[in-house]
Order: C-alpha cells, then structure tokens, then sequence
C-alpha cells in the first residue's frame, strides 16, 4: 500500500472519471493507490473509476460534496495513509501538477497545500460573479487568519494525517466546505500554503454552484464561519 491516497469525489462523472484517473496514474509513478467516492450517480461513475484501477466507494444517494470528501478522509483514516491529495473528477484540475501541490506537505513545510488557479497564468478565469464571490472570501479569509489565501474555494488539495484527523470530527462543515474549513484550520494552528496550479473550465457534471445555490453559499458561508469565530474562542486548537 502507498503512504499517499488520491481521493476523487464523485457525482455523473462518467464522460471524465477515466481520463482524471489516468492522468493520475500517469503523473504519480508507482501506480499511487486512488479513491473515488461515487455520490450517488446516476451514470456510469462508478464501473469507470473502477475499470480504470481506482477503488470506489458509493453512497446509496447523493449525499452533497462535502460529505463525499469526509467518506474519503475517513478511508484514509482507517487505513493509516501519511499523505492525502484531493482532486475532483470532472477534469477540471491538471494531475501533472500533484507533485508540486505534495512537495510542502512531504517536506513538512505545510500541513496543508491548496492548488490555487490564480497563481498560474494558464488557467481559466470563472465568471465575473463567481470571480467577485471568491475574492470577496478570499479578502475576509486572509484578514482572519493574517495570510493571504488567493483561492479560498479550490478543491485541488493536498495534507498530512494530522489535517485528515482533524477532518474527520464532526466539526468539518459538510454542507459547503470551503473558506468556512480554511478558517477552521487557521486558527487551529495548522500551517497553510497555496501552491500555482493550472485549471481548466468544467465541461461536464453538476457544479456545486449551480442555479441559485450560489445565493444560498453566499448566506451559509458567512453563518459558518462566524460560527467558527465564536468556536475558535472556547474549543482548544489540535494543529498548535
């Protein structure tokens, strides 16, 4: 067994999850051990992944993306791996990129690495409203937590054991984990650190940020992480 686990959450996925995988395969030498969590699709994800070389682990129905990553960090728990990389599987992350992304983690400079697309001139550009929702959360994040965070929202990771552990307890929010988790960890006194990274626009799949959600992300960010302020003041701090 490798001492690093790929986790992909997962959801109608089934024209990408492959060519994610490979890709992978490709970019981590030794065949890495790769952990799709299949939200409860509706397609073909899940005989794909497989088919591919990946584990698959399913929820009976979509239960949201954040519990999908939980799933992911509780198998990584269970089976003692040192090192976590999290990319999602609609394509959407450069997998040539994952060594830079584990370079601080390994060399225990950070606990935790973020892909950060706007660090990297080729990547795309997200809409002007999602632009303005990020930066927004990226000001207030930064400020928080006296570091500069310039893409609070990506899911382009990677960490050490200590962060799966700590993501594990029932304070990880699941309903919307972003900049919410990045405060959270802050302020425990994990180390952060974002790493330059190339991103691609979404082909295909269902985005979190789809429709009207984004209204709702908006609302239920900002209640989470005042939530975690009013936290941070009573419950003690793992990561210091």
């Amino acid at each position: 067994m490798s001492d690093i686990l790929v986790i992909i959450p997962a959801y109608n996925e089934e024209r990408a999850i492959a060519q994610v995988i490979v890709g992978i395969q490709n970019a981590m030498p030794g065949r890495p051990d790769i952990l799709v969590v299949n939200d409860g699709s509706c397609d073909e994800t899940a005989s794909r992944a497989s088919a591919a070389g990946a584990v698959v682990v399913s929820h009976i129905r979509n239960m949201g993306y954040g519990v999908a990553i939980q799933t992911g960090y509780k198998y990584a728990y269970s089976r003692g791996y040192e090192f976590v990389v999290q990319i999602d599987g609609d394509g959407q992350h450069d997998p040539s990129y994952i060594s830079q992304l584990l370079q601080p983690v390994v060399d225990g400079t950070a606990d935790l690495a973020l892909g950060s697309r706007f660090l990297d001139a080729g990547s795309y550009r997200p809409s002007f409203s999602r632009r303005a929702g990020m930066f927004f959360f990226s000001f207030l994040l930064s400020r928080l937590i006296g570091q500069a965070i310039s893409d609070p929202t990506t899911g382009f990771q990677a960490f050490n054991a200590k962060v799966v552990a700590f993501f594990i307890g029932d304070s990880f929010p699941c309903d919307y984990p972003d900049a919410d988790v990045l405060l959270v960890l802050g302020l425990s006194g994990f180390s952060i650190c974002e790493v330059p990274v190339r991103m691609f626009a979404r082909a295909d799949g269902k985005s979190m940020h789809s429709g009207m959600k984004p209204l709702y992300y908006v609302f239920k960010m900002m209640l989470s992480m005042m939530v975690t302020l009013f936290r941070s003041r009573t419950e003690p701090h793992p990561g210091r």
